[in-house]
């Protein structure tokens, strides 16, 4: 049995309070408030009438941190105790804000002179992802990114990605470079001896018809690795 939750939640007498954060976080910075802070504000507006201070320390221990709450499965969220489909959604729409804006960052700018919006953007599309994700970017004679396509989920080899099939896409894009991406679930971002060599098949193929591969990053929960930085490429 689910928990009363969303509208169904009772009144309480915490506005002061209420009041006392829209202040700090119209008056602040970045660091205005604390994650669970971040996530009680978010479910004031789908809870109104309930203390959710209890309910933001709940969700942040069960899925791990603000990062952890603002990916979960939406599913998972509203079936949380004192939740409901209104305040995952509340929860949801900020993790869907976050990325259309990353994403516009790298859109409107050469992918290699503004590479630390290429890796926030990759970090908050992929780094909380339960399964692992193939990516390839592809770029103009610009570094512009023209296209970022979805190649398929499992693990990165030739079954997962052929660098024919890479090259190919490439050409019919009219792109003249690439790179390529995936995460590892399990957190760490270093890469497999798998992951290095699909990435020299791709290049290798790449040079024969003048598609450059800039880079392959890898991205976990605890940082990224790009093999273009290790030397691997």
């Amino acid at each position: 049995m689910v928990p009363l939750a969303d509208s169904e939640a009772e009144p309480h007498h915490g506005m002061g309070h209420r009041a006392r954060l829209r202040t700090r976080l119209l008056a602040g910075g970045a660091e205005a408030l604390a994650d669970h802070e971040v996530v009680e504000y978010l479910l004031m507006t789908a809870i109104p009438r309930k203390d959710v201070k209890p309910l933001a320390h709940a969700l942040l221990k069960r899925f791990g941190g603000l990062a952890g709450v603002l990916n979960a499965d939406a599913r998972a969220l509203a079936q949380h105790p004192g939740m409901g489909e209104t305040s995952a959604a509340a929860l949801k729409v900020v993790a869907l804000a976050a990325r259309r804006l990353a994403r516009a960052e790298v859109r409107e700018k050469p992918v290699l002179g503004s590479w630390q919006a290429l890796i926030d953007y990759l970090t908050i599309d992929m780094a909380h992802l339960t399964v692992e994700r193939v990516r390839v970017l592809y770029l103009n004679a610009q570094n512009m990114l023209i296209h970022d396509e979805h190649v398929g989920d499992g693990s990165i080899d030739e079954a997962a990605i052929h660098p024919r099939e890479v090259i190919r896409r490439a050409l019919d894009l009219g792109a003249t470079a690439l790179i390529l991406v995936h995460n590892h679930p399990s957190g760490s971002p270093e890469p497999s001896r798998a992951d290095i060599q699909i990435t020299n098949r791709i290049a290798e193929a790449g040079r024969l018809l003048g598609i450059v591969v800039h880079d392959h990053v890898i991205i976990g929960r605890h940082g990224h690795v790009s093999l273009k930085a290790k030397g691997l490429i």
